[in-house]
């Protein structure tokens, strides 16, 4: 039966949401909001909640708390929503769990996407580029949209932590050279040979 079920999300297109749902643990500090009801209902829910070390939330406004340990957010939040609905509080209300491990992820997402590498003197775009993981001093360069026609491509110039080094990348060896979230790159202008 859950071959069936995977099968049957990856024909959605589900499969990633699934595999990186998150699960509630006991004590673990959940944020939850809620829509569908009033805007002044809303915040007397929304905010954070400890989960008990039985492994349960308690809402307010519910006298039985909910199931959470073991269990994924959208599931505890699903049945947050019915036992709402069950006790006739609210006939619509949308909840949503964020978990600490999903503002974990998010965090370490958030500052993926912002490491830079900054390229500096003769390239058609100056400044700071997006940092990819295994990016090399050439990928840089070129993702700074390449040296300009006065941009000297064999004394390019690399500063890592207050270190300068020199490279060539007109040869292969130098193109693979892997750069680092914060490393400077410069390319020279030619000097007067044109070099």
């Amino acid at each position: 039966m859950k071959k069936i079920l995977i099968l049957f999300c990856l024909l959605l297109g589900l499969t990633q949401s699934i595999l990186m749902a998150s699960y509630v643990s006991n004590g673990e500090k959940v944020t939850i909001t809620i829509k569908g009801v009033p805007q002044s209902e809303q915040a007397a829910i929304n905010g954070e909640y400890v989960v008990s070390d039985g492994g349960l939330l308690y809402m307010p406004m519910l006298t039985d708390g909910i199931k959470a340990s073991g269990s994924s957010s959208s599931n505890v939040a699903r049945r947050i929503e019915a036992a709402y609905k069950g006790a006739k509080i609210y006939a619509n209300p949308r909840i949503t769990i964020i978990t600490t491990k999903d503002n974990l992820e998010l965090e370490q997402t958030m500052k993926k996407n912002n490491e830079y590498v900054t390229v500096a003197g003769h390239v058609k775009r100056p400044g700071p580029v997006q940092y990819n993981q295994g990016m090399s001093i050439y990928d840089a360069v070129a993702s700074a949209g390449d040296s300009t026609a006065f941009g000297a491509m064999n004394r390019v110039q690399l500063l890592r932590n207050g270190k300068r080094s020199l490279y060539n990348l007109k040869k292969d060896v130098h193109r693979t050279y892997k750069v680092k979230p914060g490393d400077t790159i410069t390319v020279p202008e030619k000097n007067f040979l044109g070099q």
